[in-house]
């Protein structure tokens, strides 16, 4: 039987970050009411004028520098025609030939290197409404809010071998572009979305197989799930004798399968013309330096570093760089005097609990990092156990007081003091004269239920360790 492998190709279109879209000014803000950010340019009105946005063009040479790519001194738009309700002008401006960056790569975590064939900048299409309407059985409503929003399309060399490994890179990515700033990842508003151009192969061929693209993506498990599908198709359909045709189709969540959307034009069936309103882009190499100079550290790079520089294991530096801002709260709390893996345990722990219950993120967080340290040093000198410190973060959350005020407040310090834990010691095991013999009799899980009743004498506040010690050296005696 012939083994078939899969061939990936990914196209990723992110909406940019910018107040105004890339050829007007009308507002690129998500929920307006329908066709209220739009003018005679996104509408395409006959002589209304494009004019290229800035900052949209620094943003695209922004994401294409952190994905290795050759930015291109000179980039042209334009003019893809194809006909569809939500595309006003009857033409998308897009770059075709000579596009805005090429020939990056990019690593991923099974250590494949996935090159990117090119990014170019482009205006996206509205949006058509099929539901929601008393009479959508029988129309179909057009929202152009969104026409004329800046994007970039990345696409990448046809590199990628499994659908998890293209799920990973498509993660990898949204979390690049997020961080940067480029992209806000919100895949449900529809600002990230992803293609998947996929053919299988025999796994000893050079040649590529026919391919089919999968389209609107918004998803990472949705990809995953898409991808090992459509494989799964075409190899049953070659070993049936059938062959692969080259489509476009649709990912059918509930049904758990692509189907057939329309046949794929190529490239040429879009007929490109350059776009005669708008003059090439130009971009320096001062201007590139310029962005690269005031972009960040890369997650990648900080996640190195995080394990060299603070000790940090893996899992704990993967997940301390998913978001920027939960990166510079961990490195704010270090420098604030928590020991680095302390401050990972708590942001991964109780902060992130904290976050979820509330709705919130790292970027407005329920305490400071100065204050979190507070707290840690507060367990880290004995001063309260790591029990009562939980309930101290509850209370900072709560209130804004700082872990010292409210220690201070409510009498919380940790008891310490030996002759005053072996005095509670003593009379929970006068109090408990069976769950003494039990243990003494060869049950040690009696042992855990001591401990929790001189805990519960002292009222949380009795350091544990010196529990144990005395608790034990109490129990051994004969």
């Amino acid at each position: 039987m012939i083994t078939y492998e899969p061939v990936i190709g990914l196209e990723i279109h992110a909406q940019l970050q910018t107040v105004s879209k890339i050829f007007c000014g009308c507002s690129t803000a998500f929920g307006a009411p329908p066709n209220t950010n739009v003018c005679p340019v996104c509408l395409g009105f006959p002589g209304a004028l494009p004019v290229l946005n800035r900052m949209a063009v620094d943003l695209g040479v922004r994401a294409a520098l952190a994905l290795g790519c050759r930015i291109n001194e000179h980039s042209i738009f334009a003019r893809k025609n194809y006909f569809y309700p939500d595309l006003p002008k009857g033409y998308q401006i897009s770059q075709y030939e000579r596009p805005l960056a090429s020939e990056g790569v990019v690593e991923i975590d099974s250590g494949g290197r996935i090159g990117i064939t090119r990014v170019h900048l482009e205006e996206d299409a509205g949006k058509s409404l099929h539901e929601g309407f008393a009479d959508s059985d029988r129309k179909t409503y057009v929202d152009y809010n969104r026409s004329g929003t800046p994007l970039i399309e990345i696409v990448t060399e046809p590199d990628l071998r499994s659908a998890a490994d293209a799920a990973d890179f498509f993660a990898r990515l949204r979390a690049t572009l997020v961080w940067l700033g480029v992209n806000d990842g919100n895949m449900e508003e529809g600002s990230l979305r992803c293609d998947a151009n996929v053919s299988v192969r025999p796994a000893d061929a050079e040649a590529l197989g026919t391919k089919a693209e999968v389209k609107n993506l918004n998803s990472f498990r949705f990809l995953q799930k898409a991808l090992e599908y459509e494989i799964d198709r075409q190899i049953e359909l070659l070993r049936g004798g059938g062959r692969v045709v080259q489509e476009t189709r649709l990912w059918d969540a509930a049904a758990g399968e692509t189907v057939s959307m329309r046949s794929k034009e190529e490239a040429h069936d879009y007929r490109y013309f350059p776009e005669p309103d708008l003059p090439p882009v130009v971009v320096s190499e001062a201007q590139v330096g310029s962005i690269r100079a005031a972009m960040p550290e890369l997650p990648e790079v900080r996640r190195r570093r995080f394990t060299a520089a603070f000790g940090l294991p893996e899992y704990d530096a993967a997940q301390l760089t998913q978001s920027r801002a939960a990166a510079e709260f961990f490195e704010r709390t270090v420098a604030a005097g928590a020991p680095p893996k302390s401050a990972s345990n708590w942001i991964m722990g109780e902060v992130a609990r904290a976050l979820n219950e509330s709705g919130r993120d790292l970027a407005d967080p329920p305490l400071s990092p100065e204050r979190l340290a507070g707290l840690i040093a507060l367990v880290d000198r004995g001063t309260i156990s790591g029990a009562i410190a939980k309930d101290v973060f509850e209370k900072m959350v709560g209130t804004g007081r700082s872990a010292e005020e409210i220690v201070a407040a409510e009498g919380l310090t940790q008891i310490d003091d030996e002759s005053e834990i072996a005095s509670l010691v003593d009379r929970v095991l006068a109090a408990n004269a069976a769950a003494v013999a039990q243990y003494r009799g060869g049950r040690d899980a009696t042992f855990g239920f001591l401990v929790g009743q001189v805990m519960k004498s002292a009222g949380g506040k009795a350091n544990p360790k010196r529990v144990n010690e005395l608790l034990r050296r109490a129990l051994d005696a004969t």
